[in-house]
């Protein structure tokens, strides 16, 4: 065995002894995305002792231009799944468990009690506040990642007794602001060089050696790879008052600690609702196209422009590739005074998938 980490054993700082607390360590990944698996593989040739993967997500074809654990024979499978598979055979000395589940603030303490240290590759706001808030009440530090487009940032919280996620992003941005990587895209290497560094803060954190980003967030530009760090101090305020929901967390819903937006529907209530006009706010070149319910297609660009195609005296649902966009068009149609809008929370893919099921159903029942 020695053989596999022998360039670790041969560094002087690492050592045999530096190998054995590698060994011995319990790292939980959160989301096998993007920054998960560049992070779970580093982390599982590097042979550490148990890793845990949390992602209730399947892999899509699209995730293959980024989340290099997965080929096509993963299309489909829950992502925890496939990549403990494709882990194993990486390394099998090491024990790699999957929870193919959703995070939420039921499970969260649970889950954290088990590891050493929580590793954040999540993709929206409200599991960042989820775990950071987790990790503070169950003092596990945590190393955060984020990626945007061509620009990802780094950090370490709670460690050490060091400032929190919420010491440097005390509130949430508002909703529908900051769009996901479905929607603006992400060059398909960024998360891979943002996820190495999460996995080195790791080893630096279980290793001790260096100088873990605590109290500093690391910005790095992948077109000009030119590197920002800044400095953040803690605030006693924000950890003192997520400890003192530690008694109810696991009573609190995912969207707690971020603002709930009320104005969303789902496709079920769609489909089972007459008098609701459903309205599509996509480009004309995008696709899925939705088959089987009759769509209003006006393009966000021409929303304003487009009110007489709006039905007054029907709910709206609108939706959108992801939900990013349909949350804009409800914001939009409230200033013009257009009530009873709502975004669908399901995206143009899981609509399609959704109603192409319902359709099926119905014809084998006849």
């Amino acid at each position: 065995m020695n053989n596999r980490y022998n360039r670790h054993i041969i560094l002087s700082e690492i050592g045999q002894e530096g190998q054995d607390k590698i060994s011995k360590a319990k790292v939980l990944v959160i989301g096998a995305g993007g920054l998960g698996c560049p992070v779970l593989q580093y982390l599982t040739a590097a042979g550490i002792g148990t890793i845990g993967i949390v992602d209730f997500d399947v892999v899509e074809i699209s995730n293959l231009q980024r989340q290099v654990l997965f080929g096509t024979s993963s299309l489909g499978k829950n992502k925890a799944e496939a990549a403990k598979k494709r882990l194993e055979d990486l390394n099998e000395a090491i024990s790699i468990i999957a929870y193919p589940e959703k995070l939420t603030h039921k499970n969260a303490i649970g889950l954290f009690n088990q590891y050493d240290i929580i590793v954040d590759g999540s993709d929206n706001f409200a599991t960042r506040y989820l775990v950071n808030d987790a990790s503070i009440i169950t003092n596990k530090p945590l190393v955060f990642g984020s990626i945007y487009k061509f620009e990802g940032q780094v950090s370490v919280f709670n460690y050490n007794n060091g400032p929190s996620y919420r010491c440097l992003f005390p509130s949430p941005p508002e909703k529908g602001t900051v769009p996901n990587c479905s929607e603006i895209g992400v060059l398909g290497v960024l998360p891979g060089i943002i996820g190495s560094m999460q996995a080195n803060e790791v080893l630096k954190i279980i290793l001790g050696l260096g100088k873990a980003l605590s109290g500093e967030l690391l910005c790095y530009n992948a077109l000009n790879n030119k590197t920002t760090t800044l400095k953040f101090n803690k605030s006693e305020s924000k950890i003192d008052t997520v400890l003192s929901k530690k008694k109810n967390f696991h009573t609190y819903h995912i969207d707690e600690f971020c603002e709930v937006d009320n104005h969303i529907i789902s496709i079920k209530e769609v489909v089972d609702q007459a008098n609701i006009q459903t309205i599509d706010v996509r480009e004309a070149h995008e696709t899925p196209k939705i088959e089987n319910l009759e769509v209003t297609a006006i393009p966000l660009s021409e929303l304003e422009q487009s009110i007489d195609k709006i039905d007054s005296e029907k709910q709206k649902a609108i939706f959108c590739q992801s939900g990013i966009r349909s949350k804009k068009a409800v914001s939009i149609l409230k200033t013009l005074e257009i009530t009873n809008c709502y975004s669908i929370i399901e995206g143009a893919l899981e609509i399609k998938s959704y109603l192409k099921e319902q359709h099926k159903v119905l014809s084998d029942e006849r």
